[in-house]
């Protein structure tokens, strides 16, 4: 059962993949790369809870970690890209 996840897993990352790249906006694509993110966490636990490994839970726990600051800061970005672009109010 939890290779069957893994498979389906891996098919929704492609699909989320897809969209990540044909975004018509960078709203999108940030969305598309934070459920990105989310899915591979999943993998990784997943796997871990399937070979019997802590270690890929360790590694799950950091991934997470740097995946929301890399989040944060991509909002960020695009929130001062789009404050520009408006002009001085």
């Amino acid at each position: 059962m939890l290779e069957l996840m893994q498979w389906v897993l891996a098919g929704a990352s492609a699909v989320v993949f897809i969209r990540l790249i044909i975004g018509p906006t960078g709203a999108d694509r940030l969305v598309a790369l934070n459920i990105l993110s989310g899915l591979a966490l999943a993998f990784l636990v997943t796997r871990g809870v399937a070979l019997g490994r802590a270690l890929y839970l360790d590694v799950a726990l950091v991934y997470d970690i740097f995946g929301f600051l890399g989040f944060l800061a991509i909002a960020r970005f695009l929130k001062d890209k789009i404050s520009d672009e408006d002009g001085p109010a």
